[in-house]
């Protein structure tokens, strides 16, 4: 998987990128394909926002599905935590629908063939 950062606005802390590549590669445990990852962090300057200045908008690209999330928080680690949540959620839905719930067994497939 490919990560891409971006960042608008925003000087991101040292650790972040470490901590958000870890973040979206661990994503690779559901067998869903994801091609390249794209996380956009902003910082509002109006004072207003307060608690929601830093937003930080995750996209998926290529072959795979599209995932997006968007959230908002009062620091860039909140905010992306908010938002790799949302993707997960996405990702476990994607990865149980294309799970077999068929359940068959051998003893109804010997029926159904009589």
């Amino acid at each position: 998987m490919e990560i891409t950062i971006h960042a608008r606005h925003a000087s991101l802390a040292e650790d972040f990128r470490e901590m958000a590549t870890s973040k979206l590669k661990s994503m690779e445990r559901f067998s869903v394909v994801i091609d390249r990852m794209e996380v956009e962090i902003l910082h509002e300057q109006n004072p207003r926002h307060g608690k929601a200045s830093h937003r930080v908008v995750l996209t998926s690209r290529g072959s795979g599905p599209l995932l997006r999330a968007e959230s908002a928080a009062f620091n860039d680690l909140a905010a992306f935590d908010l938002a790799i949540a949302d993707v997960e959620q996405q990702i476990r839905r994607i990865h149980e629908r294309s799970k077999n719930h068929g359940r068959d067994s051998l003893k109804f497939r010997a029926l159904a063939k009589d």
